[in-house]
């Protein structure tokens, strides 16, 4: 289970019943002060229960504070559906509002990140302005975050995370879910460029040296802010020699030098193309040095 996610609203969400009237402590621990959940939520936690408006021997209140009691015991399948029976009865109060994307955070909770997603894309529909659809958004794109499978299979889900965490920092680049969003952007993309380098170094053992380029191309076009584009332009000056194109072959090793002067990958370059007595020299007007100056 993500570690952000449970720092930033977790136990915010969890902290107080509908019926209760004082702040358990961990909300202050979260939140340095002493305050309602409801301002603890406006100082950085995306949802709370509202303690106005329900009583404890109001049905809906009875329903919901069921559903926040399984949250805090791990009862996250019970949670979901005590919620989505609040949602089920009263589907016109506030409550029914709130219910549902505590059904979306109690089905992250338990790993049902399909159920999550659902959930929380029905509150962004039918709550399009609400105070807390950053949240609904961001609970959306985490789920499908953790649902990257490893490079050797497809990456579609990947794509789909990508896609949602950067529509978290367009649509709310200042809510306190960006920064994270941004940061496992930055992993998706470097998931992506992995995918692609295993695809090129399998071309490249077969002797598909174009196929191979394309895919490393990809990488250092598409990719360039990633881990894998050391690699990739060393597979480029690899591809290059066995092809004949020693001019790229040079380009591709000294724009590797030039970015990555300490890595092994420039070494093992620069050996490469200076084999038959030649340096890594950067044509100017290959594909590559237009790509690195306009980076």
């Amino acid at each position: 289970m993500n570690l952000a996610i449970r720092n930033i609203i977790g136990l915010a969400l969890l902290a107080v019943p509908l019926a209760a009237c004082s702040t358990p402590s961990v909300v202050k621990d979260i939140f340095g002060d002493s305050s309602t959940s409801t301002n603890a939520a406006s100082s950085g936690g995306a949802l709370s229960p509202d303690l106005t408006g329900a009583g404890a021997s109001d049905p809906v209140a009875g329903l919901y504070n069921a559903g926040l009691d399984q949250l805090n015991s791990g009862s996250y399948k019970s949670a979901a559906k005590s919620f989505a029976e609040v949602e089920r009865q009263h589907p016109y109060s506030k409550w029914a509002t709130k219910a549902l994307l505590m059904q979306a955070f109690a089905n992250y909770q338990r790993n049902s990140y399909e159920d999550a997603i659902n959930a929380a894309n029905r509150f962004i529909t039918l709550h399009p302005g609400h105070k807390d659809s950053p949240y609904a958004y961001y609970l959306a794109a985490i789920s499908q975050y953790e649902q990257i499978s490893d490079v050797r299979r497809d990456q579609s889900a990947t794509k789909k995370a990508l896609e949602a965490l950067d529509e978290v920092g367009k649509r709310f680049p200042e809510s306190p879910y960006a920064a994270d969003a941004a940061k496992k952007s930055i992993k998706a993309k470097d998931h992506l460029a992995a995918k692609e380098m295993e695809v090129g170094r399998y071309y490249l053992k077969k002797g598909s040296y174009l196929a191979g380029i394309n895919r490393f191309k990809t990488v250092v076009t598409d990719y360039q802010m990633t881990t894998q584009v050391p690699e990739a332009l060393y597979r480029l000056a690899e591809g290059y020699m066995a092809l004949g194109v020693v001019s790229e072959a040079q380009t591709a090793a000294a724009v590797l030098g030039h970015n990555y002067p300490d890595s092994q990958w420039y070494r093992d370059a620069y050996a490469l193309v200076s084999s038959d007595g030649t340096q890594p020299v950067e044509n100017q007007g290959s594909w590559l040095s237009r790509v690195f100056k306009g980076a």
